[in-house]
């Protein structure tokens, strides 16, 4: 994974209110955005926003269903994410132990 991609995803989570969107679609398996505006207390114009981003950095997956959108989180990049941040923190180790 190319570093700017490490740094969307990482931005696309250190938002806390994306991140509560996250935890709370990664939860459920998926959610819609009425689903996400009465739980967490936000505009349907900032769930929107937020999910956008998430979608945007591959955090999440969209479908389409009628008039609704239902997002569910997306396990393959959040694995590859996992392995790239851990191949970051290997190499800042080595460079700590010269």
């Amino acid at each position: 994974m190319k570093r700017e991609r490490i740094e969307q995803i990482s931005k696309a989570l250190g938002d806390e209110t994306r991140l509560r969107i996250f935890e709370a679609i990664s939860s459920a398996g998926e959610m819609n955005c009425g689903q996400l505006v009465s739980m967490r207390d936000v505009t349907p114009a900032t769930v929107s926003h937020h999910l956008k981003i998430l979608h945007d950095a591959g955090l999440i997956r969209c479908r389409k269903e009628g008039q609704f959108v239902y997002s569910e989180p997306n396990p393959t990049t959040l694995a590859e994410y996992a392995r790239a941040v851990t191949r970051l923190s290997k190499r800042a180790k080595k460079k700590a132990m010269r």
